[in-house]
């Protein structure tokens, strides 16, 4: 302890240790900070995993109890499931540009569908490939005709990209504004559903979009990252107090020298004597012979 003592006393009393030590406590200060931030992503990779869970187990909902009106979104509701029954308005189906499934490039298919109250909400039926030879599909699967009861999973109006176009038949990004001046009916512009099921199923459909289970980084690599940051900040501490006290051994600091001569008594009395170590070599055996001693 004291050691301890005279190392604290030496960067107190050496304007250049203070200025190191000023250094190192704004850089643990930072440690702490990134360790905060990152014990708080964790905290919410946990919270949005968990609504991802139970949204996706939760019973299919009515869209009133969901959407009460044509503009309303609660983020909370995402993933959540709703039976809708109605037909497709194929005639206003749209492809979204630049949508990556497995690597992959290609379009996300949304079509309108009206509802039996005959309002329309927008359905994302799924994922196709960019085509072999063009910059669009080779096929898009068709949607069941006449009335279809469908399963379909809610999600947040994108909105629109700024500075992006796309050819006819397509759109940047689930605009749902856009979509709804070019249905020309009222259209729920607060969400959309990603379709999970139909009935009747048709005999092709696009690949299906599953919940995004990957929230971000997983909380156990937040949770390393932030005891990572934790024991950069002490060792900071602990580099500072090597480099102090090896500055006041040199000095001949007599603190620290009557600490090394301790340390070094006690290593001696842990290491064994020499005629322990005579006797070992004696019993080991040498050119195949066992030169130990019988026991009488």
């Amino acid at each position: 302890m004291r050691q301890v003592g005279r190392i604290a006393a030496a960067l107190v009393s050496n304007g250049r240790w203070r200025r190191s030590l000023a250094l190192v406590i704004g850089f643990a200060i930072g440690c702490g900070l990134l360790s905060w931030w990152q014990f708080a992503r964790r905290e919410e990779t946990a919270q949005a995993s968990a609504l991802i869970a139970a949204n996706t187990t939760a019973p299919p909902a009515t869209l009133a109890e969901l959407l009460p009106s044509l503009t309303a979104w609660d983020p909370g509701e995402r993933w959540r499931t709703v039976r809708v029954s109605g037909e497709y308005l194929t005639d206003r189906q749209l492809l979204v540009r630049n949508r990556v499934q497995d690597g992959n490039p290609g379009f996300e298919v949304l079509t309108p569908f009206r509802l039996d109250d005959g309002d329309v909400l927008v359905l994302d039926r799924g994922w196709v490939s960019v085509g072999t030879t063009q910059d669009a599909p080779d096929s898009v699967p068709a949607p069941p005709s006449g009335r279809v009861v469908v399963d379909a999973r809610l999600q947040g109006d994108e909105g629109p990209l700024a500075g992006r176009t796309a050819p006819a038949g397509q759109i940047p990004s689930i605009d749902l504004q856009q979509v709804a001046r070019d249905v020309g009916a009222p259209t729920y512009t607060g969400a959309y559903g990603q379709v999970a099921s139909e009935s009747p199923q048709p005999a092709e459909v696009p690949s299906r979009i599953v919940p995004d289970t990957q929230t971000g980084v997983d909380e156990g690599t937040h949770l390393s990252y932030a005891i990572q940051w934790i024991l950069f900040a002490m060792l900071g501490f602990l580099a500072l107090a090597w480099s102090v006290r090896r500055e006041l051994q040199d000095a001949g600091d007599e603190v620290i020298l009557a600490a090394d001569a301790r340390a070094a008594v006690r290593r001696s009395r842990r290491a064994p004597s020499d005629e322990a170590v005579e006797d070992a070599l004696e019993e080991l055996p040498v050119g195949g012979e066992d030169r130990r001693r019988p026991v009488s």
